[in-house]
């Protein structure tokens, strides 16, 4: 049996909101955290060519990225999590208001990492 890789979040360590998430998804999951500055020859090659615009999940099987990244990354927290992640994905559409969610808030991430460092 091949021993499979805990989910890998890929993630701006530049960015203060982007380093609290990760921090957060850190500490109530199983997971790597892998900041773009630290980012493998083969980390590189399986994300999209703009992968600095959002975050992602890489599995063993699969890359996810923006929204889905972070929709996949709570799933696998804790049952609070998880339970919204349920609910959220009942909701008509979810995927596209899940994109437009997290364009929103990445778009006001300093402003968000400012608040958060306080």
């Amino acid at each position: 049996m091949a021993v499979r890789a805990p989910p890998r979040l890929v993630y701006d360590d530049g960015c203060g909101f982007c380093t609290w998430c990760a921090e957060y998804a850190d500490s109530r999951g199983v997971l790597e955290l892998v900041e773009f500055s630290e980012l493998t020859p083969d980390q590189r090659a399986r994300l999209p060519n703009d992968y600095a615009e959002c975050v992602h999940l890489l599995t063993d099987d699969a890359v996810f990225s923006c929204g889905a990244a972070v929709e996949e990354t709570l799933a696998r927290l804790g049952s609070t999590e998880r339970a919204a992640v349920r609910l959220f994905r009942l909701v008509p559409e979810h995927e596209r208001l899940r994109e437009r969610l997290y364009h929103a808030v990445a778009g006001r991430r300093a402003s968000l990492g400012r608040f958060l460092s306080r």
